[in-house]
């Protein structure tokens, strides 16, 4: 049932007005957006409860940021709504704007905060360990990254339990790609049209979206006809997808490959779940092959699907490489490639360093991570609120022809928006118009899919039904305005 928001829930803030004076709101004030001040309170969804206030915000305002942006950071950098929000606090599964207004965060960070904003246990690890010693190096030992190292792998199944730690999803790529082709001597690699794995240059490579890719050399990588259950081919016939795979080796390369690089479900691709029985085939021809195949977790992993704590493990093999980070640190850059004793010999060939992989703070972040996910039961809550919101969702598609598929697993979901579900045509217009007004109700979201119509769905994994009843009405709400 939706919750309200009463008297009972006000409590006194500090805002500031326009000279940086400061005074009281209650909350029910506060967090009014104009969309809901201008509209009737039965008929505008409202965000549930919540019993925590932030600190007064005394920094620079959104304005002040955006012009320092504009002037000192990075043109390539783009950001989500028309006007930038101002994140400036977070807790657990919301996030609060310079004003102190509470937005629900669907979004995770880019499925990157599985155990919510600030939770207390990785604040205080990390705490604990900045005060202790913040970095030295690896050539010295510290039982952070060797514990963590320990319960990483014991999260892992066969023979996956030599860790090497990196400082992202893109680096942990690029080192997996490396390590196939050396232990195999071969150098091609075979990736999956749609996919995303990082923007250096041997990652763009095995990226297959030209919006994601410069016009740099990339070579070695063939990228395979997408198992995608709702654009693709053959429908959710993984098998006739998997076909492929076999041409590929058979008419782009020698005959013997490196490896296979695959996301479980695509996540900047539009949260594309592979089509069912896909996976068992290919693991067998890339074998033939003499190649080595290679999960990567980035997004799925950690819990985020609910049925799995990884990904592929819904898709019944074990990989010979696992990479992983955003949801490994709960927010704190870091990443990690997992692979057997065997293949991790390859890198004592020549020396392989990484002076920020494996610091000491970072693994203490990490190590904290997994135990939250499992002392909170953050897996189960995924599968059990993530299918809940996925049936939610789901009937939501019967109400507005503008969704045309609902998909993902856990507390990894897409909903694919179109103006002709026929045709399949690409609402990428109506989307932003939706998300704008879904902010103002209070609702964050992301956006992704090759063509730009597809919300991205990954909440932090403390997420309630409460929480998903709210953001499925405020989409409700958003569509019925269009």
């Amino acid at each position: 049932m939706m919750h309200k928001l009463t008297s009972s829930f006000r409590r006194l803030t500090v805002g500031k007005d326009k000279l940086g004076r400061c005074r009281l709101y209650s909350q029910l004030t506060q967090h009014q957006s104009p969309l809901e001040e201008s509209e009737s309170a039965g008929g505008v969804p409202t965000i549930p409860a919540f019993d925590y206030t932030p600190p007064p915000y005394v920094g620079p305002t959104a304005d002040e940021i955006f012009r320092k942006r504009k002037e000192f950071l990075s043109p390539s950098m783009f950001y989500l709504y028309k006007k930038p929000l101002n994140v400036v606090h977070g807790k657990m599964q919301y996030l609060f704007d310079e004003n102190g207004r509470r937005y629900l965060d669907g979004f995770g960070g880019i499925a990157t905060v599985n155990c919510g904003h600030c939770h207390p246990d990785v604040v205080q690890a990390i705490i604990n360990q900045v005060t202790t010693i913040q970095h030295s190096t690896i050539l010295y030992l510290n039982h952070c990254i060797a514990d963590f190292a320990s319960a990483l792998a014991g999260k892992l199944p066969g023979d996956l339990k030599v860790v090497f730690f990196t400082n992202s999803g893109t680096e942990a790529n690029e080192l997996a790609l490396m390590i196939a082709r050396l232990y195999t001597g071969c150098q091609d690699i075979i990736s999956l049209r749609n996919a995303y794995h990082g923007n250096a240059a041997g990652t763009m490579g095995a990226t297959a979206q030209s919006n994601w890719k410069f016009n740099i050399v990339q070579n070695g990588v063939h990228h395979a006809i997408n198992p995608d259950p709702y654009r693709g081919a053959f429908g959710s016939d993984g098998e006739k997808y998997a076909k492929d795979i076999d041409d590929l080796i058979q008419f782009g390369t020698s005959g013997h490959i490196a490896g296979f690089i695959f996301e479980a479900i695509q996540g900047v691709g539009g949260i594309v779940e592979l089509a069912p029985n896909y996976l068992p085939p290919v693991y067998n021809s890339i074998k033939k092959a003499g190649g080595l195949v290679i999960a990567d977790e980035v997004q799925s992993g950690f819990a985020r699907t609910g049925t799995n704590f990884w990904g592929f493990q819904n898709q019944g093999i074990v990989p010979d490489i696992v990479t992983m980070a955003k949801g490994i640190g709960n927010g704190i850059p870091l990443g990690a490639v997992v692979t057997t004793p065997e293949i991790a010999k390859v890198l004592t060939r020549r020396s392989y360093f990484n002076t920020f992989g494996g610091n000491p703070v970072c693994t203490a972040a990490g190590h904290a991570v997994l135990k939250v996910i499992e002392r909170e039961n953050l897996q189960e809550n995924a599968h059990v609120v993530g299918s809940y919101l996925k049936e939610r969702l789901t009937a939501l598609k019967d109400k507005h022809d503008i969704i045309g598929d609902v998909r993902g697993r856990g507390l990894i979901l897409g909903v694919e928006l179109v103006t002709d579900r026929k045709l399949k045509t690409p609402a990428n217009t109506e989307i932003l118009e939706i998300m704008e007004t879904m902010k103002d109700l209070g609702v964050l979201v992301g956006k992704g899919g090759f063509y730009g119509n597809v919300f991205r769905i990954t909440p932090p994994l403390c997420f309630t039904k409460e929480d998903a009843d709210f953001l499925v009405d405020a989409m409700d709400y958003s569509m019925s305005k269009l």
